[in-house]
């Protein structure tokens, strides 16, 4: 049996997680879930899927959860540390990655130090220390397969060629739900225009920033780090039907897509089976559902957050880091209603440029950054 634990498991990707996980049961065992707060959702996944411990990082919400444990219960461990401690377990083959934001980063590169296998749907490990995290697995024999859709597709396509052959990596993003607004419209958004992404169902921060298309220049990073690929060699098009996921070139002229209906458990499923497949049992994709697909040229002057994503792949160090913590920020702000929308963008050139660049950064240099881009975005518009 593969021991896995889910970080973030109350989230949209650790639910999806629990779906595959229970799926295959003779398979897989759940040995712990970690949550940020949502005690009693995480304690029935835990019932569900007959986990032994949970980790929260809120005491409060530990608090509030233990007069409702029955004899045979889990274990309920508190704390930031309490999360990382569950990749330790020597049970533990597999990380299911699914904590929002740079908070991940901590257990990611946990993971890696203990040679486990990082099913990493947290973009933002990647984006704040790519090459850290990469020589931390290669280092201690970790695997990294991507649970993002677009990076998952990357990684099934690079399998049909040697890494010597790759010409380019094509990402494909929906264009969200402003796919063709002008910036006039952009200036009038609201958060609940925002969260109503046409074709994925995701968290709130992965959500707007799929609008803004600031997701899509954060994946960019994401595979420049994951796949070795240098920054003039990764493209991004608007796909608007989020059929392929992404695609390959090869130096022959070969394209090689990987295609399939919008569905996370998908990915999820790939990352936790490799290198084998794990049947679905959902129907057959069948092509004739899906008549016209399209591919487009982002519109980079309306959407200019996508051309920070290729800034800060090309600059590495500390770049991804700022951009990163400046998003976070800035997309709170949006939907707290203290922020336009189109200001999101901006917020995070600001940031992105202004930070105290390190070339070579140490994890110390990465935290540090993560803070100045924090207070200086959230200081610019407290004013």
């Amino acid at each position: 049996m593969t021991g896995v634990v889910v970080l973030g498991a109350t989230g949209s990707i650790g639910t999806q997680a629990a779906d595959v996980l229970e799926a295959h049961a003779d398979r897989f065992r759940v040995r712990g879930l970690a949550s940020r707060q949502k005690g009693p959702e995480v304690l029935a996944l835990a019932r569900r899927l007959h986990a032994p411990v949970i980790a929260l990082v809120d005491p409060a919400a530990a608090d509030a959860l233990r007069p409702h444990l029955r004899p045979g219960d889990p274990e309920v461990r508190v704390g930031e540390a309490a999360v990382v401690s569950l990749v330790d377990g020597p049970d533990v083959d597999v990380v299911v990655q699914g904590i929002t934001g740079a908070a991940g980063l901590a257990s990611s590169l946990r993971a890696a130090e203990r040679g486990k296998r990082l099913a990493l749907a947290n973009k933002e490990s990647m984006v704040v220390a790519g090459p850290l995290l990469t020589a931390t697995a290669a280092r201690h024999g970790a695997e990294i397969v991507p649970v993002d859709s677009e990076h998952c597709a990357i990684h099934q396509c690079l399998r049909a060629g040697r890494r010597g052959e790759v010409r380019r990596l094509i990402l494909t993003a929906s264009g969200g739900p402003f796919l063709g607004a002008d910036a006039a419209r952009l200036a009038r958004v609201t958060p609940a225009e925002a969260l109503k992404h046409p074709t994925w169902t995701m968290g709130p921060r992965i959500t707007v920033d799929s609008a803004t298309l600031v997701n899509k220049a954060l994946e960019v990073v994401e595979a420049r780090w994951l796949f070795d690929v240098p920054a003039d060699r990764i493209e991004v098009v608007v796909h608007p039907q989020s059929i392929v996921h992404s695609m390959v070139e090869f130096v022959d002229g070969s394209v090689v897509a990987q295609m399939g209906p919008p569905d996370m458990r998908t990915p999820i499923r790939y990352a936790l089976g490799f290198p084998d497949r794990l049947p679905a049992a959902r129907p057959a994709f069948d092509v004739r559902d899906y008549r016209q697909l399209t591919f487009l040229a982002p519109d980079r002057a309306v959407f200019p957050g996508l051309d920070l994503g290729f800034e800060a792949a090309r600059r590495g160090g500390t770049a991804g880091a700022a951009l990163n913590a400046a998003d976070e920020v800035a997309v709170a702000r949006f939907l707290a209603g203290a922020l336009p929308f189109p200001r999101i963008a901006s917020a995070c050139a600001d940031a992105l440029r202004a930070h105290p660049f390190v070339a070579d950064p140490t994890l110390a240099d990465l935290v540090r950054t993560d803070a100045w881009a924090r207070e200086e975005v959230a200081a610019a518009w407290s004013r």
